[in-house]
């Protein structure tokens, strides 16, 4: 009788994993020819991204369906097999949730250029959504832990803690999870409030970078030499930075000169013009030469410039203080910074 039941189960077993391997073809065939389709939703690499719980989805419905048809001889196998089919289920319908928001967000993005010279709004919505992600998955991933804990008899009050502590206030256990929860809601703020977004220009910690990525818990600058620097999205609530595209990516640059009395500031004016039409770095908008300072032994004279972002005005800043001191040099080297020393004859010497 023994060997009749086990030769009877080991035939449900392998005639599942048949099932099982005919529908989970069909299915992925499908989804894999309806992202063939540019006009379709799904994306072409959908299919692949979604293969492993579909497999498991598919397997814990053909699970459940031998259960109501009571095919097993075992009633340990209903309470195991139930189990591992309730928590399959809800795990890669969980699955299925973060893959399609991910897919729903980049069909979103597509419509914003951040490499764009333009690129506020785009910069705008990245932010949100980066942001917004993170959030979703963890919420999903809350839920369907709680909900999976509530499938066992045993431990289902812990199940509904789970789900009951969902809302961000109720996870607060202690001290250390408290600091753990104002980061997160630090990250939920930048969302809303926006004082940085992606591909911002900031000063952090007296390093000058762009804002590469931002999570829930820290952000990643990005130093112009190729550093990174991590810092908690507290940081950015808490301490004073300094933000150079909050509004526009235009800047203001400044080159400061110094030279003897006697150059004529009109020609150095009239130079840092040319120079400024000679270059694309300039955006056209700002020009001034002023005298900004004198001293007992120079004039200080302070170009103010503009560029459209602030690589550029770095660059445009660099080019300017090379052209004018060559200019100097080759027109005006009298001119050129110099101590004086006056020796007066004394009469009574003669």
């Amino acid at each position: 009788m023994l060997d009749f039941i086990l030769k009877n189960n080991l035939t449900l077993i392998l005639s599942a994993i048949v099932i099982l391997v005919i529908t989970f073809s069909i299915a992925f065939y499908i989804i894999k020819r309806l992202g063939k389709n540019p006009r379709n939703l799904l994306p072409i690499d959908f299919a692949n991204r979604i293969k492993v719980p579909l497999l498991v989805f598919l397997a814990s419905i053909l699970a459940q369906f031998a259960l109501i048809a009571r095919v097993f001889h075992f009633e340990a196998t209903y309470t195991i097999l139930g189990h591992l089919s309730v928590i399959g289920i809800i795990f890669s319908i969980a699955w299925f949730l973060i893959v399609f928001f991910k897919v729903f967000k980049k069909r979103m993005l597509k419509k914003y250029d951040v490499g764009s010279e333009d690129n506020l709004k785009a910069r705008k919505v990245y932010t949100q959504y980066m942001i917004l992600e993170n959030i979703i998955i963890f919420i999903i991933v809350v839920l369907a832990l709680g909900i999976a804990l509530m499938s066992f008899e045993s431990i289902r009050s812990v199940g509904v803690s789970v789900l009951t502590s969902a809302g961000i206030a109720g996870i607060i256990i202690g001290l250390a999870a408290q600091k753990a929860i104002a980061t997160l809601l630090a990250g939920i703020q930048i969302a809303i409030t926006q004082p940085i977004r992606v591909d911002d220009v900031v000063i952090v910690e007296g390093e000058w970078g762009w804002i590469e990525e931002i999570n829930l818990t820290y952000i990643v600058v990005r130093i112009w030499d190729k550093r990174r620097l991590v810092v908690p999205t507290t940081y950015f609530i808490e301490k004073t930075f300094q933000n150079w595209t909050r509004n526009s990516a235009d800047i203001l640059g400044t080159i400061f000169i110094y030279a003897d009395y006697g150059l004529p500031i009109n020609a150095v004016r009239e130079e840092l013009t040319r120079l400024l039409n000679s270059t694309n770095l300039w955006d056209g908008n700002v020009n001034v030469l002023q005298v900004t300072n004198t001293s007992e032994k120079t004039v200080e004279l302070r170009a103010l410039v503009s560029a459209r972002n602030s690589p550029t005005a770095w660059d445009l800043r660099v080019f300017l203080r090379e052209k004018l001191l060559q200019f100097i040099q080759e027109k005006y080297p009298e001119h050129l910074p110099k101590s004086r020393v006056s020796i007066e004859k004394d009469s009574d010497l003669n």
